[in-house]
């Protein structure tokens, strides 16, 4: 099976949680996730934000629900990185 190893993600959230709070729970959902966020833009009740979470297994759908669950959305799916399975000979 095919490992996602990279994933840029294009998101809007809420003010709140905060970044930071916002990048922890992603981060959570893997052992390995390693989650870098860059705010792109900024309203008086939402932020536009590139997401990028690198790991050896990302469970995306994990990601997505985490995302939902802190009232953001994915606006699309920017660039993705993937690994194929090795197979014995």
């Amino acid at each position: 099976m095919a490992s996602v190893r990279r994933i840029v993600l294009d998101v809007l959230k809420p003010h709140q949680p905060n970044a930071l709070e916002f990048c922890q729970a992603i981060a959570r959902k893997g052992a390995d996730y390693y989650v870098h966020l860059t705010v792109n833009e900024m309203d008086e009740s939402t932020e536009t934000l590139q997401l990028e979470i690198t790991g050896n297994a990302i469970d995306f759908d994990a990601v997505q629900s985490t995302i939902n669950d802190m009232g953001g959305s994915i606006h699309s799916v920017d660039e993705v990185e993937v690994q194929g399975e090795t197979k014995p000979e």
